[in-house]
């Protein structure tokens, strides 16, 4: 082309017609092959077709100068599509480069490092403090703070003990860990992260087969038009060459490549950034409904709250004392009340007091035997079979907590309160999603005094408040939100399994690690950031409004084009730039979502 230039401009001579030669050769011929096996192959005609057809028009009427400029930045353009969108296809595939290669299994005293894709479920593995974890498994001694950033989009570190999940390529700051695998490399959160967002790239949202659709058929219609205008031209004594000049610049004025492409260069960043914050869709459709979603239903337990009982009051003359003689007898039971104890004590730093001859009293209570004699604990029940006198406390009648009572006969010695608490962003993040103009719901199969007191804590009113509801009681409410606008629905994606079903978009909340939940949403929240859905939701309606900008100027760059084309002497030079610049532009407005700050950690920068 630079040869094909210096001959028109500068010095005329045998370089130009070479020049000329060879870029008709190099990126004419390549595009005209294209075109043919596209239509021969999957019998339908792209835009490939519509830009050799155009340069050898171009050609044919002694203007192959223009045609050339036609075939490189179609070529230029072209380059830089693949390149952008690759580099959208690539942000997720980066993870699969954070997976260590080797890890260090211990088989008794016996530590040695092996390739990651080598250990299988049960074997032991040593993680050292900056090592990453190398496949999905559970602690089984030691405690460290992890990065979790990788997976989950949390930008602080969290802290994981013995029993608690660790996930591939997370990374151990500060201690040893012994880690017991889950699963093998193939089976990791990683690979399946590679997997359903492949899968999400690879399935097209409404849009995207639209703008397919549309392009098809409006690639014939320029070929159509573009002959019409040959024979109008001519008609109308413009000559041979003039007609075919002026078709040939309409053909590139009207061919539709901005607007197949501005789709799916949006959807595409938009899933890659979401994937690298944390947040899995499963395809562009399920991008597209979240735009759409004006009301957010939430399961409460698990989802707005953390799950687990948590020890919320002591009511006792000398607390630490109370919990030790607690403790000590719950130590004995798997009740989530008494792992609630446990850990409460534990992070006082406490150390039970020895009990014997421990026996539990189901729905009741347990009882044993201490230094100083027979001490029971359990709720009123228990209380009343040892002939105890309760104290009133303030604020207790409600039920809205679990009260436990600890005695030594008929002698109260103190109560401890125990209830499931919000997650520590849930209220943020329902603010933000109000914000955003939502209508929120909490449903829960507690009971209403229990509810009443999660929704004061965390801003609900009581109109956003369902108690007391069975599983159809759900579907049957987001039935009736579904009636005023779309709705999506909050869940663990295994108890709420028909109210994800219907809603219009269901959505799994701290899924990492868990299959049923990847599977069942729609999308799936990999950490239990509540703001996490927030970013999410405004991410989709950011990309809806990028996906109508690209539209927009897509078609009124071409209809001025065309127009020019049309009624006016508009040159094929300035017909190719619009064209292609138009293309890289809408590409490059939807990149612009590669970098939307869905990331815990670039949202509070």
């Amino acid at each position: 082309m630079a040869a094909g230039l210096m001959a028109e401009f500068l010095a005329p001579g045998w370089w130009g017609p070479a020049g000329l030669g060879a870029v008709y050769l190099a990126a004419g011929v390549p595009t005209l092959l294209s075109a043919l096996r596209a239509a021969w192959r999957d019998h339908k005609l792209d835009i490939d077709l519509l830009m050799a057809l155009a340069a050898l028009a171009a050609a044919l009427v002694g203007s192959a100068l223009e045609g050339a400029v036609l075939l490189t930045l179609f070529t230029i353009s072209e380059a830089l599509e693949h390149r952008a969108m690759g580099r959208a296809r690539r942000a997720v595939e980066a993870l699969m480069a954070l997976r260590p290669d080797t890890a260090f299994r211990k088989r008794g005293p016996v530590v040695e490092e092996v390739p990651s894709d080598s250990l299988i479920p049960g074997d032991l593995v040593v993680v050292r403090p900056g090592g990453r974890v190398p496949v999905d498994g559970v602690i089984a001694s030691g405690a460290a703070s992890m990065d979790l950033s990788t997976i989950t989009g949390e930008s602080m570190p969290v802290h994981k003990g013995p029993g608690d999940k660790v996930f591939e390529a997370t990374v151990n700051l500060n201690g040893v860990l012994e880690v017991t695998v889950a699963r093998g490399v193939a089976e990791s959160t990683v690979a399946r992260m590679v997997q359903l967002v492949t899968e999400a790239q690879a399935a097209r949202a409404p849009s995207e087969r639209f703008s397919e659709w549309f392009g098809q058929r409006y690639t014939v219609a320029v070929l159509v038009g573009s002959l019409l205008a040959f024979a109008a031209f001519y008609a109308l004594g413009r000559g041979y060459d003039e007609s075919l000049y002026r078709a040939a610049t309409l053909l590139v004025a009207a061919s539709p490549c901005a607007i197949v492409i501005s789709v799916p260069a949006a959807i595409l960043s938009a899933l890659s950034a979401a994937a690298r914050g944390g947040v899995l869709f499963k395809g562009g459709a399920a991008l597209e409904m979240l735009a759409e979603v004006r009301a957010f239903a939430f399961d409460k337990t698990g989802t707005l709250t953390t799950g687990r009982a948590e020890v919320t009051e002591i009511h006792a003359a000398d607390p630490a004392a109370f919990l030790r003689k607690l403790a000590g007898l719950e130590a004995h039971s798997e009740h989530p009340i008494a792992d609630a104890i446990r850990r409460e004590i534990v992070a006082r730093n406490l150390v039970p007091d020895p009990v014997i001859e421990v026996l539990a009293h189901p729905s009741e209570g347990i009882t044993g035997r201490d230094a100083e004699g027979p001490i029971w604990a359990g709720n009123a029940r228990m209380a009343a079979q040892m002939a105890a006198e309760l104290p009133h406390l303030d604020g207790m009648s409600d039920g809205a907590q679990t009260l436990i009572w600890l005695g030594r006969g008929t002698q109260v010695l103190g109560a401890v309160t125990v209830a499931d608490r919000p997650r520590a962003s849930s209220r943020a993040g329902l603010d933000a999603l109000r914000q955003g103009g939502a209508q929120l719901a909490m449903m829960t199969g507690d009971r209403r005094a229990v509810a009443e007191r999660i929704g004061a804590e965390l801003g609900l009113t009581g109109a956003e408040i369902h108690a007391d509801l069975l599983p159809q009681d759900k579907v049957a409410l987001v039935g009736t939100l579904a009636g005023r606008g779309r709705v999506a629905f909050v869940g663990d994606g295994v108890n709420d399994a028909a109210a994800l079903a219907r809603a219009d978009v269901g959505i799994a909340m701290g899924a990492a690690g868990s299959e049923v939940a990847l599977q069942a949403a729609d999308v799936a929240l990999l950490s239990e950031e509540m703001s996490q859905l927030a970013a999410a939701h405004r991410l989709a309606r950011r990309t809806a409004r990028i996906i109508r900008q690209n539209l927009i100027f897509a078609l009124g760059a071409m209809a001025v084009l065309v127009i020019g084309g049309l009624f006016f002497d508009l040159p094929l030079p300035i017909a190719v730039i619009g064209h292609e610049g138009g293309t890289i532009l809408v590409v490059l407005n939807g990149l612009r979502l590669l970098i939307d700050p869905i990331r815990v950690d670039q949202r509070r920068a």
